[in-house]
């Protein structure tokens, strides 16, 4: 495995707190690395680069603030930055991130090559997001450090392949740092995704249903009452294929059955009504759903994470009777 052991160290348990546009905020992102886990904080959730950068001092000194008064590490700021950044927003984008104590940045769609290359030049690790073998192959070939490996059953940006063929194909042919995204609501699940050969764990959707991260009410009790047969995958909400909620469909207006067709390739949403519109009115969800009962803090979550991983990892009947059978 290729997680930097700086990083892995720091962490309670092998997983990220995944970056959500109009869902992760500031103190969603700071009780997660006070937790243990990577927080990631989407740089399109500010409205000006003077309140990202607000947010990430303020997140900065109250991590520096935690471990000073509890003598135990923090996990580090991951920032999701566009690819399609001009260098010089990268590098002022970067330049504060050393300052801020992020460690990785999450870049999704289109080519990361040069993202990748300005990431370098200043110190920072760059994961991005595949739904694909073909582009894993191209996110290698730029350079990423690693992957967001995005199986079947995601939310918001999803693929629709197994995590059981994703994840051991990605790691035959790469030896950098892969993250299973996907589905991924319960430690065993963690636990699960360290088998199948990845390093971290990428959680989002159980992460919304939290009392610090800023989705509204009415989506987090919509992850309590709802399940995996309330989803519909499809492309027509945002231009990419996604996992929605139903209700949520209906309850802006649309008829889930007849959406409205996109007037063009990518991600937009230029054919749906005002009062529709995705991760607003709109949402996302994940097949992890099915093991969302309840909002709690972050901080229980990730406990109740790391009690479920713990217990995965200590199955030692099952280590034995597999030792058995290997050896014949």
């Amino acid at each position: 495995m290729a997680l930097d052991p700086d990083i892995r160290s720091a962490l309670s348990i092998p997983a990220i707190c995944a970056p959500m546009f109009l869902v992760s905020g500031p103190d969603l992102v700071r009780e997660a690395c006070k937790a243990g886990v990577i927080g990631g904080l989407p740089r399109q959730n500010a409205r000006s680069f003077e309140e990202f950068s607000g947010w990430l001092h303020t997140i900065n000194d109250a991590l520096s603030a935690h471990r000073d008064a509890t003598g135990q590490p923090t996990a580090p700021i991951a920032v999701n930055l566009a690819t399609r950044v001009p260098d010089d927003e990268l590098n002022t984008h970067f330049a504060l991130c050393r300052q801020t104590g992020v460690k990785v940045i999450i870049s999704v769609g289109g080519d990361p090559t040069n993202l990748i290359a300005r990431a370098h030049e200043h110190g920072l690790k760059v994961f991005h997001d595949i739904t694909s073998l073909r582009f894993a192959e191209k996110a290698i070939a730029a350079g990423a450090d690693g992957l967001n490996c995005i199986g079947a059953g995601g939310g918001g940006h999803s693929g629709t392949i197994s995590h059981l063929a994703l994840i051991r194909n990605v790691r035959a042919m790469y030896d950098g740092t892969i993250v299973l995204a996907g589905a991924v609501s319960d430690g065993a699940t963690i636990r699960a995704a360290e088998v199948l050969g990845a390093d971290l764990a990428y959680l989002g959707t159980r992460f919304i249903a939290t009392t610090e991260s800023d989705a509204p009410q009415e989506y987090k009790d919509l992850l309590v009452s709802q399940t995996s047969s309330d989803l519909i995958y499809t492309g027509k909400v945002a231009g990419v294929p996604a996992n929605w909620m139903v209700e949520s469909i209906r309850r802006a207006g649309l008829d889930p059955d007849n959406l409205p067709e996109p007037l063009g390739r990518g991600m937009r949403h230029d054919h749906l009504p005002d009062s529709a519109q995705p991760w607003k009115t709109l949402w996302s969800a994940g097949q992890g759903i099915d093991l969302i009962h309840d909002i709690p803090t972050t901080a229980e979550l990730v406990r109740r994470l790391a009690r479920e991983y713990v217990e995965a990892c200590a199955v030692p009947a099952m280590v034995d009777a597999a030792r058995r059978v290997a050896a014949g």
